[in-house]
This record gives C-alpha cells, structure tokens and sequence, in this order.
C-alpha cells in the first residue's frame, strides 16, 4: 500500500519526535494513547483530535449511534465503516479515511483495526511516525485485529531504518497474510537491508505469485535489481 510504503525506498526519514510531559487519554475502557492534535478538522484527526465537542457535535454522535441501533446489532455497521476507511486509505484519501475509523470508533471503539488505521494516517498524512508507533503496538494488543496489521507495522519500521526490527514482524506479518503482496515485497526490503539477498528474491519471488498493485510492481523491480535477483 502506497501510503507506508512511500518513502521506504531512496528517500530520507522523517524526524521522530518525542513529546515532553506527553498526556495519556483513555480511548476505551483499559486503552490509553497519548494526546496528539493535528492541523485538521477534528473529523478528520485521530479520535477526533481528542476535541471538547459542542453540544451540537455530541448530538451529532448520538444521533449516528441511535440510527446504527435501527439497522440491528453495531458489529455489521463497524465493520462496513472499518472496510469503507481501508478502501480511502488505497487511494491516498487520508480525510475520508479518518471519518469512516471516526466512525467506527464511536461504535467499538477497543478493537484493533481502529487504531491500525489511525497509525497509518498519522505516519502517511501527518508524518508523525512515533504516535503510528505508538497506536501499532495498540491496535497488536486489542481485539479482532486485521491480517495485514503486522505487515503495516513492519512498513512503519522500515520507514523508519529499523530493518532488523521490520524483519522480524514482518516475518510474522507473511504467516498471517500469506495472500497480500505488499508484506513478500517489504519483507523482501527488510532482507536486503540487513544483508540477506537471497532471501530478499525469495520474498520477491513469493510477491510475484500474487495479485500486485502498481506501487508493488515498482518496489519489486527495485528490491530484484538491488539484490541482483536472477
């Protein structure tokens, strides 16, 4: 997926920046992240820029909880929340993406697949890679996590030039999601980065069994020409 994947390849990281005096908020019951606002409308930050919502915006959120609550049981409107927030998220609509895991949040706001989003908007839109950090070991903690959460997390790593730590989830991340090609080809960059080249071919090798998007394609004729795959 294009929005961790930039700038693993040839391209400089972005600074990590530590908070001082970091204050934590709960998010669900037993959760808690840090407070992180940023230069958005709330809908379309993290847990909605943790703001003090007008009674106008509470009623909004009750009113959304209350039209769920007519179709049935909240698990099927989550999930449809949660799959609409991951299809913005392939094509670079960060803004919508947050509204839908927003959303979703509102619903079930402990399970995993929230907070693997969030990481993801955090590092692509906002280029904070601490707090997606922070929200990847969040969401590998809660329930009802996405197959692909480990593979994300180790594009994060290598974002971020940690490929002995990136190696080692995403040879997780490729037993849990054996299917999704972007996890062969970061696992394959992993390899390469800590001096495995042919295991780095093989990743490849592996990636070019399944179905690839463009960005992939791209990622794969670099990582085979610098580990000189045959």
């Amino acid at each position: 997926m294009k929005f961790i994947r930039a700038c693993i390849i040839g391209i400089g990281v972005l600074a990590w920046i530590a908070p001082s005096h970091a204050e934590m908020v709960e998010t669900a019951p037993g959760v808690t992240v840090t407070k992180k606002t940023f230069a958005a409308p709330i809908d379309e930050q993290p847990f909605f820029g943790f703001a003090d919502k007008t009674p106008e915006q509470r009623k909004a959120d009750a009113d959304f909880l209350a039209s769920v609550d007519k179709l049935g049981p909240r698990e099927a409107v989550f999930h449809a929340a949660i799959e609409r927030g991951w299809g913005h998220l392939e094509r670079s609509d960060f803004s919508e993406a947050a509204k839908r895991f927003n959303q979703a949040w509102l619903l079930a706001p402990e399970r995993s697949p929230i907070y693997q989003g969030f990481a993801v908007i955090a590092a692509a839109r906002f280029g904070d890679l601490e707090y997606a950090e922070e929200l990847f070991k969040v969401a590998l903690r809660q329930p009802s996590p996405r197959r692909t959460l480990k593979a994300d997390y180790g594009r994060l790593l290598l974002k971020a030039k940690r490929p002995a730590e990136a190696k080692t989830i995403l040879e997780e991340g490729v037993r849990d999601a054996p299917a999704f090609a972007d996890g062969w080809a970061s696992l394959g960059l992993a390899r390469l980065q800590t001096g495995d080249a042919a295991g780095a071919c093989a990743a490849a090798s592996e990636a070019d069994k399944l179905k690839r998007s463009r960005d992939v394609l791209i990622d794969l004729a670099l990582l085979k020409r610098q580990a000189a795959c045959q």
